[in-house]
């Protein structure tokens, strides 16, 4: 794994974020990723994680804790850095963060159409559910 640190995001961290999710396809018009950053930092902001190379922001994970289960959303790797363990670090470093408040599971959701993410949580330990996600917008961004 290429030498990184994982860390809690901090706010000069917000361009190199949006720029990563960007990259990795993440960002879409209906969500503004920026409002999206600044409600995280409201709610649980230790767990939204970066791994950080020194110069910049190769990976996120915001996860949450509900007192019932985790959740994992923006999980991204820069597409360079992808296949070297740093995806595989990050996801431990988030289930410590979670484990440590008592989370029994980890939940999260892959776009139908991106069978390289689904092969990577596969391949972490995580399993296809057999429950629908639902969704209803409460905030139009």
């Amino acid at each position: 794994m290429p030498a990184v640190t994982f860390r809690s995001f901090i706010t000069g961290d917000e361009d190199s974020v949006v720029e990563l999710w960007s990259i990795c396809g993440l960002v879409r018009p209906w969500n503004d990723p920026r409002k999206d950053i600044e409600r995280k930092l409201r709610v649980q902001p230790e767990l939204f994680v970066v791994a950080h190379d020194g110069r910049h922001v190769v990976g996120t994970a915001m996860s949450g804790y509900d007192g019932h289960r985790g959740w994992i959303h923006y999980f991204a790797v820069h597409p360079e850095q992808q296949g070297l363990g740093l995806g595989r670090g990050l996801v431990r470093d988030v289930e410590q963060r979670l484990g440590a408040l008592g989370c029994p599971k980890i939940h999260l959701n892959v776009r139908s159409t991106n069978a390289a993410a689904a092969d990577f949580w596969r391949a972490v330990g995580f399993e296809p559910g057999d429950s629908l996600t639902f969704a209803r917008r409460l905030i139009t961004d």
